[in-house]
């Protein structure tokens, strides 16, 4: 299993798409181990034309891999409820 954390507020509407059941974002994950135990970093993807431009997508997030724990349950964190906030994307 592998748990991801990403900052909503990070992602860029303008990349935003619409598909059949809702409104999708596309993300790419990125193997870059850290000092934090995070097996890498989310980015928000962007075009093969921006990519050969030799453009970078934005970081909104991490990722780790939760089955290196040699399959023992794990219980990820529990989301706390948010207030009315402007600043989310959606």
């Amino acid at each position: 299993m592998i748990l991801i954390s990403v900052d909503v507020t990070k992602l860029e509407k303008g990349r935003f798409f619409k598909g059949k059941k809702g409104i999708y974002a596309d993300l790419a994950l990125i193997e870059r181990p850290d000092d934090f135990g995070n097996d890498g970093f989310v980015a928000q993807s962007i075009t093969k034309e921006e990519r050969d431009a030799g453009e970078k997508g934005k970081i909104v997030g991490n990722w780790r891999t939760v089955s290196k724990n040699h399959g023992k349950p794990v219980t990820p964190k529990q989301p706390q409820p948010l207030e009315e906030q402007d600043d989310i994307p959606f």
